[in-house]
């Protein structure tokens, strides 16, 4: 989630060295298709091989607007019972600042009643960076304020437990549990505690349509985001829905499986905040790849009495 800021704002805080600390995890309206970056329980879950790949581009026609780039991926390793993966943000950017993060996630994945719960924990390094070359200068000579691009970054953890069955699934989780101080020049960020609490089920409507309602509950202690979505999924094949973020905006999703395994959706963001008269809304496109490896079947031989 972002909040944002004009530059003239942001040069303000700058120049009073502020200690920033707000919610500062992208969003994504395709999330459900990578539910891996916010809750770690998750690697492994779906028993195969599978990589995403999210780019948005938020408030276009904005000027400096979010834009940021996602890949993930996971998969099961029965040698350690359980599942890894791998999150990348990259090409995160916001005005003059950029983001990258990548975290290296393990989940103990066992089985519960009719379905499997993962209890997963992530660790990676978080790097901010500013180009102050961007601004404007009142002053040149301000000390306070970079003329150049200044970086920093810090260690973070994440923990998440996450539950599924052949037709629900249900996580809790929560990233940045170190709080870590990002110092670069004059300025310090903070990476804020993020919680996370989603939820989804498949109700077969015929034999040809399915019904996948979901939901995504974020806060970081301060203020709360939710998303909730409605996907139908047409002959296994096509899928279209619509979501609603809380005082943020309408998502219009569609998608379809191009080949076997391979996946490819869009969704488009109304914005229905005050952004919506500098905005003309928020593009997303998602390409997924998953396979499951056939399983070695041991082959066993019995002797037979009457054939010694």
């Amino acid at each position: 989630m972002r909040k944002l800021f004009t530059t003239g704002v942001f040069i303000a805080l700058l120049i009073c060295g502020y200690h920033a600390s707000a919610q500062q995890d992208p969003q994504f309206s395709q999330n459900m298709f990578a539910r891996l970056p916010v809750n770690p329980g998750f690697a492994g879950a779906n028993d195969a091989i599978c990589a995403t790949l999210l780019y948005r581009n938020q408030w276009t026609g904005f000027g400096g607007e979010p834009k940021t780039m996602l890949f993930t991926a996971d998969m099961p390793l029965d040698i350690l019972r359980g599942g890894v993966g791998l999150s990348v943000y990259a090409a995160d950017q916001l005005g003059a600042e950029k983001n990258f993060s990548a975290r290296a996630a393990y989940a103990y994945q066992a089985n519960l009643g009719s379905g499997r719960i993962g209890l997963g924990l992530n660790l990676g390094y978080h790097q901010k960076s500013l180009n102050g070359s961007k601004f404007i200068y009142n002053d040149d000579n301000d000390n306070s304020i970079p003329i150049g691009s200044v970086s920093g970054g810090a260690f973070d953890l994440g923990l998440g437990a996450y539950y599924q069955t052949e037709k629900l699934y249900a996580g809790i989780s929560t990233q940045h549990l170190t709080k870590g101080d990002i110092n670069y020049d004059n300025i310090s960020t903070t990476l804020e505690r993020h919680y996370y609490l989603m939820g989804g089920y498949s109700l077969d409507l015929t034999s040809s349509l399915t019904l996948k309602p979901s939901v995504l509950l974020k806060t970081d202690g301060v203020s709360v985001q939710g998303d909730f979505n409605a996907n139908v999924l047409i002959n296994n094949r096509f899928w279209a829905g619509a979501s609603y973020r809380l005082q943020d905006a309408i998502v219009i999703l569609a998608g379809l499986e191009i080949v076997p395994n391979l996946k490819l959706g869009y969704s488009y963001d109304i914005t229905t905040s005050d952004i919506k008269t500098y905005s003309s809304g928020t593009h997303e496109i998602m390409l997924g790849y998953c396979f499951k490896k056939a399983k070695n079947v041991k082959r066993q031989f019995h002797r037979n009495v009457r054939f010694l």
